[in-house]
């Protein structure tokens, strides 16, 4: 079993991410090989912006490296703002540095025309400096309020939910592969 940290980015309200990360979790949830951390930004305490007088950054930032740490892989549900992702998601990866390294990640991006993928790339960048394995394949839902029926579920849901499988086949194969390599030689950046 893989442990998966699943990141919904999304904060504000109204938010189309909580439908996008049920909906993903389901998918999730149909595996037998996936344990899943749910981390969502919209509910989960932040680190401050700065560190407090004594250079400490606080109970925040040590309970989310350990959730980070504690996670073979992760999954971020993002949307696009501005064309880019949102700002909590930026302050979430920069309070953690080395738990991220020589792990995967994949992408369930939402937003207008282009689904969310211009907020992917530039995620792709900060994680490739943060070491991690970016997969190939994403999930995105373009002009995603009208992608969702009144129950949550996906419009077309065949291409959905096949996406997803596609993405959850590698995300266990890097992290498996990761996890094993990392017990066998120590990843240290």
């Amino acid at each position: 079993m893989l442990d998966i940290a699943v990141i919904i980015a999304s904060t504000g309200n109204g938010r189309l991410g909580g439908t996008v990360g049920r909906w993903f979790l389901g998918q999730a949830g149909l595996r037998d090989d996936l344990n899943l951390d749910v981390i969502d930004l919209g509910q989960t305490p932040l680190p401050p912006l700065q560190p407090t007088r004594s250079g400490h950054t606080g109970d925040e930032t040590r309970r989310l490296a350990t959730r980070i740490g504690d996670a073979d892989g992760f999954v971020v549900i993002t949307p696009e703002y501005n064309h880019g992702y949102p700002a909590a998601l930026k302050l979430a990866i920069d309070s953690v540095r080395h738990e991220w390294a020589a792990k995967p990640v994949g992408f369930v991006s939402y937003g207008g025309r282009s689904g969310g993928l211009r907020a992917v790339e530039q995620l792709r960048l900060v994680f490739a400096e943060l070491h991690v394995v970016s997969l190939r394949d994403t999930v995105s839902f373009h002009r995603a309020h009208g992608q969702f029926d009144e129950a949550g579920e996906p419009a077309e849901p065949d291409g959905a939910n096949g996406a997803a499988k596609v993405m959850l086949d590698q995300l266990v194969w890097w992290g498996t592969t990761l996890r094993e390599a990392r017990a066998a030689r120590p990843y240290t950046i």
